[in-house]
């Protein structure tokens, strides 16, 4: 199975060699575990070591915040947009701005199949090869009946599937014993990421959980990391 680099020191390893090209996998967690960050460093190392573009599509921050958050990683990710290599869909503010500079309003309701028909477009664009979606809990307050929103979680993944991106979805789990908020997420997916907090004596601490991967062994513990002024570390005990 061909494998594509994580971006994340260690998590390759673990993952005999990277995610499965062209799957989708989700990224569940609290909030403040830290997401964002481990997707953006997913689309900054394709850029940077494998000459793979990519696309960012944020259903809750702006992106003037997510590029300004970046950079404090050491993430240019306006220069990357202006090389070509990244292109990141804006479907948090109360438009959709579109790469060729226009526009698309949504109005009253949330247009998804003009973000279906962006994210197709925006692929063929670049040539894009690994997508990040954050976060699938703010698609959900776009689309509040729950069998809609369900029938465009599936659509989104099927795309995803058919155009070949390899991709990261992003999801809260509010309950420290639930996988995802709306128990639909994990089953659109090929892989689960659990990431956690965990309050140690007066310290909070991070750990990374590979809950499902198809067709990859893989452990079931706990892994912790920290994130770095350079992103995520994993710590993994030889």
């Amino acid at each position: 199975m061909e494998r594509v680099t994580t971006g994340v020191s260690g998590l390759d390893e673990i993952l005999e060699g990277g995610y499965p090209k062209g799957t989708n996998i989700l990224v569940c967690g609290a909030s403040g575990t830290g997401k964002t960050i481990f997707c953006t460093q997913f689309l900054t190392a394709g850029i940077a070591q494998c000459n793979e573009p990519g696309i960012f599509i944020t259903l809750e921050e702006r992106t003037s915040d997510l590029r300004e958050n970046m950079l404090s990683l050491g993430w240019d990710l306006a220069e990357h947009e202006r090389n070509g290599d990244l292109l990141i869909i804006d479907a948090a503010s109360p438009h959709i701005s579109l790469p060729s500079g226009d526009e698309l309003r949504i109005g009253e309701g949330f247009d998804v199949d003009s973000l279906v028909l962006e994210i197709h477009r925006a692929s063929t664009h670049i040539g894009a090869k690994r997508l990040v979606l954050d976060s699938i809990p703010s698609l959900e307050l776009k689309i509040p009946e729950i069998a809609e929103f369900r029938k465009t979680l599936f659509r989104l993944s099927s795309l995803l599937m058919e155009i070949g991106v390899t991709s990261l979805l992003t999801t809260e789990s509010a309950d420290p014993y639930e996988i995802s908020r709306f128990g639909v997420e994990e089953f659109v997916a090929r892989g689960l990421i659990i990431l956690s907090l965990h309050e140690e004596g007066s310290e909070l601490k991070r750990f990374l959980r590979v809950r499902k991967m198809r067709g990859t062994k893989h452990s079931l513990r706990d892994i912790p990391f920290e994130i770095t002024d350079t992103g995520i570390v994993m710590y993994i005990a030889k």
